[in-house]
């Protein structure tokens, strides 16, 4: 694997990038927000770990620009910041994984293989359009209409309704959504399925249309058209 490790906290940037490379992955280092964002438009690269406050571009912002460019390379994000909105707000904005600091060196191996085994795994084609009766999702497009009306959905939003539609008038555990959506099984991001859960309903499910995500007490989620 190439990863490039944007982290502007020399101890912790040496430390990390030697540790990588023990592994056998190959690294490249970098301190500022604008220097690894010429480095990531004008190289390829298997994955993406930032530190979200950099000098120049912040991490998050460097997430936004690779996901803006419809780049796929898997993201992790290091951060100080642990509130599950600093969470939500990364993920958001294409990050894949968020690693709290100050964390276990193989926690961060683990979390990598993982993404790698997700990227080089998930070979299976994907159906182009996927409806739930007047909703509709086109996957090559990233456009989503209900009754004709277009509906804005960030990334995670977008991979989270897939992932739904793919099993329509199926439960959904809350597992399946945390490995198809986020690439983790972390028990962490529980409340995170939580928030997300309640975005798409806010967007998809209007007072004067039928509600089409449903909650499956102690099992998960199901989008239905099964009324």
């Amino acid at each position: 694997m190439k990863i490039l490790l944007v982290e502007d906290n020399r101890r912790l940037r040496e430390s990390l990038s030697k540790g990588l490379q023990e592994e056998g992955l190959s690294v490249q280092t970098e301190e500022d927000g604008y220097a690894a964002r010429d480095l990531v438009f004008n190289q390829d690269w298997d994955l993406f770990i930032f530190d979200i406050m950099l000098p120049g571009l912040t991490g998050i912002e460097l997430c936004e620009l690779i996901r803006f460019k419809k780049i796929i390379t898997p993201i992790i994000i290091l951060s100080a910041l642990g509130e599950p909105d600093d969470k939500i707000k990364a993920l958001d904005k294409g990050a894949d994984d968020y690693l709290v600091k100050p964390f276990h060196f193989k926690e961060l191996v683990s979390r990598i293989k993982a993404l790698n085994r997700r990227t080089n795994t998930y070979q299976q084609p994907v159906e182009e359009d996927l409806f739930c009766g007047d909703l509709k999702l086109n996957y090559k497009a990233h456009k989503v209409e209900r009754n004709g009306k277009n509906i804005d959905l960030s990334q995670k939003e977008f991979l989270l309704l897939k992932t739904l539609l793919e099993h329509k008038n199926e439960v959904v555990t809350r597992q399946t959504i945390l490995q198809n959506v986020w690439n983790t099984q972390q028990d962490t991001y529980t409340n995170v399925i939580d928030v997300y859960i309640s975005y798409l309903r806010n967007k998809i499910d209007s007072e004067k249309e039928a509600k089409l995500i449903q909650t499956i007490k102690g099992r998960g989620y199901m989008i239905s058209d099964e009324q």
